[in-house]
């Protein structure tokens, strides 16, 4: 019988111990795919791990955790050449789960594993941040980043992605908006922004779709900027009704600069990054990923 290739698990350390995760790797194992699993302890694991499955020639690379751990995992593969680079395959383990659940990765655990481990490869962007830093999903900045930043751990793991929301309500007082200047190719913006999105894919904080029609795919970011001093309607608004809010400066661009005269805490898919200049540009078809076939995000 011939060998199958080899897919690595990388796990996060918060999901290692899901039985319903043990039993499908077994499920699969037993029908004779080759699956290796590694657990992440500390930062710089997943990068070590990336490393390995490129010495072993994995075929596929699997990213187990939340929208950090597949940032991390999508970042360590994007500086692997192209030639040697593994799939992407993706299992929801985290909290909100906002890449995943947008790209229409089953929840359960043995659907995805087999979408992960045999599902289409298709070529997807990354976007890259101050040329070190990169996001697969979104960049959020302002309120929202406020409140995932700061939501407490005990209210994530009770109520899951909702909490963002709910902690969001509970800190409407605290609503200051960043002051700055956003320009790309032919887009010019400057004013105070309450919520910043830039979205390769659509959602971020627990479903909140602040950028309802990117792709993943068409070599473009969605920029959604809430420009409102009334957040909850227009959260509402946008959550709801499908018409132009005007409250809301919408663009797509290739790479774009934010200027601001403080500090401003950007949200890469969870990983915070604080600094008073941006350089955001997408990289075309960066990452091989497995996705469904009807991937609501590949255009």
């Amino acid at each position: 019988m011939q060998n199958k290739p080899l897919t690595l698990l990388i796990l996060n350390g918060k999901g290692a111990g899901n039985e319903d995760l043990r039993a499908a790797v077994n499920t699969l194992r037993d029908e004779g795919f080759n699956l290796a699993v590694r657990v992440t302890w500390e930062k710089g694991d997943g990068d070590r791990y990336v490393q390995e499955a490129v010495e072993l020639q994995a075929e596929t690379v699997v990213a187990g955790g939340g929208d950090g751990t597949i940032n991390e995992i999508a970042t360590a593969l994007a500086a692997v050449p192209a030639e040697q680079r593994p799939a992407l395959g993706i299992l929801p383990l985290g909290t909100a789960n906002d890449f995943a659940t947008s790209v229409g990765i089953p929840e359960e655990m043995e659907p995805a594993l087999r979408l992960a481990v045999l599902g289409k490869a298709s070529a997807i962007d990354l976007a890259r941040v101050n040329g070190d830093r990169y996001f697969i999903n979104m960049a959020t900045g302002g309120f929202g980043t406020r409140i995932t930043t700061e939501t407490p751990e005990k209210l994530k793991s009770a109520l899951g992605g909702v909490s963002y929301f709910i902690h969001g309500l509970m800190r409407v007082d605290a609503l200051k908006p960043d002051s700055c200047e956003i320009s790309g190719p032919g887009f010019e913006w400057q004013g105070d922004a309450l919520v910043i999105g830039i979205g390769n894919g659509r959602q971020a904080g627990g479903g909140q779709k602040l950028c309802p029609d990117a792709l993943i795919n068409d070599g473009q970011l969605n920029l959604s900027i809430v420009t409102a001093q009334e957040l909850l309607p227009t959260l509402l608004h946008s959550l709801t009704r499908n018409d132009e809010n005007p409250n809301i400066v919408s663009a797509q661009l290739q790479s774009l600069s934010i200027r601001s005269p403080h500090e401003m805490t950007f949200n890469l898919d969870g990983e915070p990054l604080t600094g008073s200049e941006f350089e955001i540009e997408v990289m075309p078809g960066a990452l091989s990923c497995r996705l469904p076939p009807q991937c609501p995000l590949l255009a």
